[in-house]
């Protein structure tokens, strides 16, 4: 059954004119790189303003929110076409139920990502968390885990919530610094990778969120966040590191039945250099052992049979020759 065609961007005539003009500045980057399609994956906890993201990047409302449960109870993916070029983002269900790491969820996101390639991930939290605490390093050790450490080499790490008043005493640059700096420490504690998760992108989705003279969001440090966002997953895209090709090996892992094959010939050669050739020679050891120790009477009987073997051999050809 042939795919539903992708619908027109319109949502982007909605942007401030400044706007339009960075992102279609940006679309531009991408033709000149020979790219015309993009997906990117948003994972994260419930609750932390992924739905909301998806739908300020799009200019309308794309994924469906809820202040009760999450965002989306399966994965959706929201596509865009503008100029030539096809904006595919997969929003995802939380990570989370009940305190506890979701692994139905885990497993569903996978199942739907199967065959897809992802080209950036967004990771997102918010900025006015104030800790990160050990279900947080969970959540980043699964998404390890199911998806392959690789995957924090094409993440961004996106804070919702960027417009808030810091406690007494720090300025809003310091307390963005700490809350980005603990997440990505913990980050690259669970995936091993150094430059894993390099950049931070702020996001306020809410309607009340401060604007310049030209109509644009911008945050307390004056920064315009939906072009940088753009810009940042423009910069990861094409960038030097590959995009994350979701193939059944991944999702299913090594076939149990092929795993170490290849070391069974070696295996087979050990044990018998290590095992069976001192046995059979322990065993060679013992007869001749045997033999030598035999009684006399043992030996005498032996050689008595074999005489009486021999004449009786004698007898019978003889008298074959006779006959």
């Amino acid at each position: 059954m042939a795919s539903n065609p992708v619908r027109e961007w319109t949502g982007l005539q909605h942007f401030p004119v400044a706007t339009q003009t960075a992102l279609h500045n940006l679309l531009g980057k991408l033709r000149a790189e020979k790219v015309d399609n993009l997906t990117v994956l948003v994972l994260g906890k419930g609750g932390v303003g992924k739905s909301s993201t998806v739908n300020s990047m799009f200019g309308e409302r794309m994924a469906v929110i809820s202040t009760i449960q999450s965002e989306t109870m399966r994965p959706i993916i929201c596509s865009r076409s503008r100029a030539g070029f096809t904006l595919n983002i997969i929003d995802t269900p939380g990570l989370i139920e009940g305190g506890w790491i979701n692994d139905q969820a885990l497993e569903i996101i996978r199942r739907f990502l199967l065959n897809r390639t992802i080209d950036v991930v967004l990771y997102v939290d918010r900025l006015d968390g104030y800790r990160v605490d050990n279900l947080d390093k969970q959540v980043m050790k699964a998404i390890g885990q199911s998806f392959g450490p690789q995957i924090w080499r094409i993440t961004l790490l996106v804070l919702t919530h960027a417009q808030l008043s810091p406690p007494d005493g720090v300025t809003y640059l310091e307390y963005v610094e700490k809350r980005s700096a603990a997440l990505q420490t913990a980050i690259r504690q669970v995936s091993g990778f150094q430059k894993a998760v390099s950049q931070v992108v702020l996001v306020e989705n809410s309607g009340r969120c401060n604007t310049n003279a030209g109509g644009e969001k911008i945050l307390p440090d004056g920064k315009v966040w939906l072009p940088h966002l753009f810009e940042s997953i423009v910069e990861v895209a094409t960038g030097e590191n590959q995009s994350l090709v979701i193939d059944k090996k991944l999702i299913e892992g090594p076939n149990a039945n092929q795993r170490g094959k290849i070391w069974i010939p070696l295996l087979l050669v050990t044990q018998f250099f290590l095992v069976v050739r001192p046995i059979l020679k322990a065993i060679q050891k013992d007869i001749q052992l045997e033999k030598q120790n035999r009684p006399g009477w043992e030996i005498r009987a032996e050689q008595y049979a074999k005489s009486a073997s021999a004449r009786r051999a004698r007898k019978k050809f003889m008298a074959d020759e006779e006959y």
